[in-house]
């Protein structure tokens, strides 16, 4: 359902913001999308990756090799598939694994030694949308030249099988839209060769590990499970192009060390996905020094404070939406001047001003959705009592900026914070001795 073939580019990732943020939230194919079919192939698994050249016709041909390894992994994954309503596995017979229905067979990658001197191995699973009920045995390890592994839209369940970190030549792991549980499984964070892995929709609870974040990874998606805790700071470092973390049970802050690491010179994120969640405390002012960011979801959780300006760099940001969070003050004209945003929503906070410029600039173009505020004289807002009674302003917390376009746009980041509370590029609080109450304090990140 949502594979991206072995030969596409890392670039990949960048297209499509707005279809590619309903897709990945929703388990349907994306052919029912209308995504390009470039696109469609990357993130639907469908057509089957096509074979190499030296391999063309693979999976019809017989292959050489003794069938015992392979055939005795492949027969235990058929054991462990308590149902199959559409006989997606009825070819599964004999020895000739090569002629099994889902089955890719290549060449041995270079260097490698297949058994018995075999011509040919089984270099990718795809099952995606057979309906199979059941679990992942541990055999499926003895696959050991296997490269891609896309089971998308199943109902197989249990533990992923720690012995997946054997699989030295794995690049794509779908397990989506399944019924996998338990926390996450960290055995798939040592396959060596990983670049694509896809958890979503299933039922994986417990912490997001640190690592998580580390592994070179093309695409992360980890997006409606049952994952609870605070996000790891280590986010910022992720060399992934998508990370989805919508839909789950997050909690605490969003990591403001992530911004931070991209402006120095990391990050390649395009799309970030945090809907949905119980976020607290502000948007940090970090979120605006990503340099290739397309896509930003923060709504439906509990953010607070104002909208930093420093949001006025994504120069190439696409939909930006903070909207059902409790976001308060007016919103800073200089994000009425984002060129490419295509979808700009703010609905349901408790800002209480937007500039007739920005009303104009946006409305006009019909990509800003303001309603369900404070503004005073504008239709669609809140109850007056309503707003008269929110706390407002989120804690002295939250980061607070200039009035002028920040200087991290093209040089040193001016991060104004709240009086004696501020946060440090390790993402933790830490005090500011002698600040005057009710001041501001400046500090210049390099």
């Amino acid at each position: 359902m949502r594979r991206r073939p072995p030969s596409h580019s890392r670039a990949a990732a960048a297209a499509s913001a707005v279809q590619l943020l309903l897709l990945l939230l929703s388990p349907r194919p994306t052919s029912q999308l209308g995504l390009g079919s470039a696109i469609a192939a990357w993130i639907n698994g469908t057509p089957p990756p096509s074979p190499s050249p030296d391999a063309a016709g693979a999976g019809a041909a017989s292959s050489s090799a003794s069938p015992s390894q392979e055939y005795t992994a492949l027969q235990a994954l058929k054991a462990a598939v308590t149902e199959d309503p559409h006989g997606a596995l009825s070819s599964w017979q004999g020895g000739n694994v090569c002629a099994y229905k889902g089955v890719y067979c290549s060449a041995p990658p270079d260097g490698a030694a297949a058994a018995g001197g075999a011509s040919m191995v089984v270099a990718g699973i795809d099952l995606n949308r057979a309906n199979l009920k059941g679990t992942l045995p541990d055999a499926v390890s003895l696959l050991s030249h296997l490269t891609f592994l896309h089971l998308n839209s199943n109902r197989l369940g249990g533990a992923v099988p720690d012995t997946l970190r054997d699989l030295e030549y794995l690049t794509e792991l779908d397990l989506s839209n399944n019924a996998f549980s338990g926390a996450f499984p960290a055995s798939t964070l040592l396959i060596p060769s990983l670049v694509y892995l896809d958890l979503r929709f299933n039922g994986f609870s417990g912490e997001v590990p640190p690592e998580a974040f580390a592994k070179d990874l093309d695409a992360l998606f980890l997006n409606d499970n049952q994952f609870e805790g605070q996000i790891p700071d280590t986010l910022w470092s992720s060399p992934a192009t998508v990370i989805t973390l919508a839909n789950n049970r997050l909690t605490g802050p969003v990591p403001a060390t992530y911004g931070f690491g991209a402006a120095a010179g990391g990050g390649r994120v395009r799309e970030v996905l945090f809907l949905n969640n119980n976020l607290t405390g502000c948007v940090p002012e970090a979120l605006g020094f990503l340099p290739s960011i397309e896509v930003l979801d923060l709504s439906y959780n509990a953010l607070s404070g104002h909208l930093p300006g420093t949001l006025s760099c994504l120069s190439g940001i696409e939909v930006l939406n903070v909207a059902h969070n409790q976001l308060t003050g007016e919103l800073p004209d200089l994000l009425c001047d984002l060129r490419r945003i295509t979808n700009f929503s703010v609905a349901f906070n408790f800002f209480s001003g937007i500039s007739q410029r920005c009303d104009r600039q946006l409305g006009s173009r019909g990509v800003f959705d303001f309603v369900g505020n404070c503004v005073p004289g504008r239709d669609m807002q809140r109850p007056q009592p309503e707003c008269d009674g929110f706390p407002g302003e989120g804690g002295l917390s939250c980061l607070r900026i200039p009035g002028a376009r920040p200087a991290g746009c093209g040089g040193d980041a001016a991060v104004s914070v709240g009086v004696g509370v501020g946060v440090g590029v390790g993402g933790l609080p830490f005090g500011i001795p002698g600040a005057a109450a009710g001041g501001v304090v400046t500090v210049t990140v390099p």
